[in-house]
Parts: C-alpha cells; sequence; structure tokens
C-alpha cells in the first residue's frame, strides 16, 4: 500500500522535529554549607537552564546545609539516588552539575544508584575526586570552632566517620593504612580497596563526558588538583601527581583512564578560588555540556529530599541547642561564617 507523499513528509519531518528539540534535564547538586534555597544556587541552576535551553532541577538533601555537614555520605548519595529514580523526568537520562563536594554524592550516583536513569555527563566544578588533605576551612564562627575540635579527634573513627560528611573523603597521606581500612565513603568510590568492584568500573566509564573543572587559586582542595584526580604519593605529602601519573588512572580502578582515552574528559583549568565562577567560564565550560539542540529555554526547580538525625543523637541535641542559644538565625550567616562549598558567581 503506498501512502501519499504529503503526509509522509509530514511525519518524518515530525519526528525530525520532535527529536532535535528533546532536552535533557540536569540535575545541580551543591557543596558543603550551601542549599538549594540559596539565592546563589537558585541563580545559578537558572543561569545553566536560560543558557542551555534544558530544565535544571536542584537536589535538596535532608536540611540543606546542615546534612550536608553532618549526614554521612554514603546516606546522602542513597538520598539523591532515590529521588532521581522518582523523577519521571529523568527517566530518559539527565547530566549532573556537581559543586565541590556535590561532585562525590554524584559519582556515587553514577556508581552505586541501583535501577537508576542513565547519567550522561557529568560536570564537576571544584571537586574533591581524589580526596582532601585538609579539613575544609568554614571561617571563624562557633560552628567552625565545633568541627576544628570534632577534627582533633581521630577522624577515621567510627563516630566521626557516622557524624561529619567531610571524613568520608580525608585523605591523610601520612595515615594512609587508617585511609583505607576506616574511611567509610572514597576508598570504595574510587575503588582503592583491595578487591575492586568492577561494575563500579562499567558504570563510571559508561559517562558520555565527564568534565573536571579545577580553580587555578583553589584554597579549600589540598591539593587543588584533586580536582582532577591529583593527589599526594602514598605515605608522603610532596610532589603532586598529576592523574595519569596516579595509580587509580594508571590501573584504571574507576574507568577513568578508559574514558580518557576515548577522548571523553576535559580537563579544565579556571581563574579564581574555590567555586569563584565567571558567566563567561560557565558559558565555555559548563553550558557546552548541557545544551540541548533546542534554543528554547528551560526552567529550574528544586527537588526537596528527605534526611534527619535521629532526636537523641549528640549531633541532633547540639544543634538544638544552638538553636535554643540563638547561634542560628538563619542558615548560613553567623553560624557558618564563610562556609566553603557555596557557589559565587563573578
Amino acid at each position: 500500500m503506498k501512502f501519499p507523499a504529503r503526509p509522509f513528509a509530514f511525519m518524518v519531518a515530525l519526528i525530525f522535529f520532535v527529536t532535535l528539540s528533546y532536552s535533557l534535564p540536569f540535575i545541580v547538586l551543591h557543596g558543603i554549607g550551601d542549599e538549594c534555597s540559596n539565592h546563589g544556587m537558585k541563580h545559578f541552576t537558572e543561569l545553566l537552564s536560560d543558557w542551555s535551553g534544558s530544565h535544571g532541577y536542584c537536589i535538596e538533601i535532608g536540611n540543606g546545609a546542615w546534612d550536608s555537614w553532618f549526614m554521612p555520605l554514603e546516606d546522602q548519595t542513597q538520598v539523591v539516588c532515590e529521588k532521581v529514580k522518582q523523577m519521571k523526568e529523568l527517566s530518559e537520562g539527565y547530566n549532573i552539575v556537581g559543586l565541590s563536594q556535590g561532585n562525590l554524592i554524584g559519582r556515587g550516583v553514577v556508581e552505586f544508584c541501583e535501577g537508576g536513569p542513565p547519567v550522561k555527563n557529568l560536570i564537576s566544578l571544584g571537586g574533591p575526586h581524589a580526596g582532601t588533605a585538609s579539613v575544609p576551612l568554614c571561617g571563624s564562627g562557633i560552628f567552625c570552632v565545633l568541627v576544628d575540635a570534632l577534627i582533633k579527634s581521630e577522624i577515621y573513627t567510627d563516630y566521626v566517620q557516622a557524624h561529619f560528611a567531610p571524613s568520608g573523603y580525608l585523605k591523610i597521606p601520612s595515615n594512609f593504612d587508617a585511609y583505607l581500612e576506616k574511611c567509610r565513603f572514597l576508598p570504595r568510590l574510587n575503588n582503592e580497596l583491595p578487591a575492586r568492584n568492577s561494575t563500579y568500573k562499567e558504570r563510571f566509564s559508561s559517562l558520555e563526558k565527564l568534565v573536571l573543572i579545577m580553580f587555578e587559586e583553589d584554597t579549600v582542595l589540598i591539593p587543588k588538583e584533586t580536582a582532577w584526580f591529583g593527589y599526594y604519593p602514598d605515605g608522603v605529602f610532596s610532589p603532586v601527581l598529576p592523574p595519569q601519573q596516579t595509580k587509580l588512572y594508571i590501573e584504571d580502578w574507576i574507568g577513568l583512564k578508559t574514558l580518557d582515552d576515548a577522548g571523553k574528559v576535559q580537563f579544565i583549568s579556571v581563574q579564581g578560588n574555590h567555586l569563584r565562577i565567571s558567566h563567561d567560564d560557565m558559558k565555555k565550560c559548563i553550558v557546552p555540556y548541557l545544551r540541548s539542540q533546542d534554543s528554547g529555554t528551560g526552567r529550574a526547580r528544586i527537588i526537596e529530599a528527605g534526611g534527619d538525625h535521629p532526636r537523641n543523637s549528640r549531633i541532633w541535641r547540639l544543634r538544638e541547642m544552638m538553636i535554643k542559644d540563638s547561634f542560628v538565625s538563619t542558615w548560613g550567616r553567623p553560624f557558618f561564617g564563610e562556609t566553603v562549598g557555596k557557589i559565587e558567581i563573578v
């Protein structure tokens, strides 16, 4: 049976138009001490949506700033995993934009999330991918004093690992054995444990693009090259190895070398301190990996996600005490001081 030429041509054109107009959405995972409702995060997500024509969703975890500090990263990852599985908007695939600590959660979703929608591109801004050798600086407020006191205890103890998120990626070169044995998140994420997990490597190396953005004047990540997977040799604090000279890359524990060999990794360096980025750099370094083929305007939304602390825990009681004593009027200031995981657009 012959179809009339014009209707057939119309159908082909319609299918072609729909294909070109499809916009792959993206999610944003903020850094430590930040939250999706903050002006900077909302503005960042909205700009990326407007410039790329893709729908953007900032995924919040629990109480936002508080839980970014005190919920273990494995739990934060699970919260995001469950959220993206519930979002119909992401069912055909999506991109991740990670900020600082949010990158480790994003990679955790890629490697650990069972049954989740496929992640296409991972765009990382200042991510501590190979760990950090120092506790993130956060200022001189009461919160920072408490953090410093907590860190002076054993960072690799079970209690600190269970109640202080950055302990999951603190990698002290001079205490490497304790890191491998007791650190609960990064050794698993980076497939550093002796029993390598081939599934983690398979999932990570399935990314279409991995964009690693390092801030040239970064004073938060130690060393700054961790944003590219560079780090110190085991046991010493110098020199800083470029990513291609690390065991993780050479032995291809998570598929970073596989991705790089296939031309799927972009190592990008931008001016500025941690998470301080210009409009021009956003347009050059992030938007091309989010942009849909359609030139339409995207939209930005905040997605709430659950998570809390047991009310009988020491962490919860500390929080309640601070609220009663008026240390916290609004999350972020003055309690958090100048926190390190907040995006600053310049």
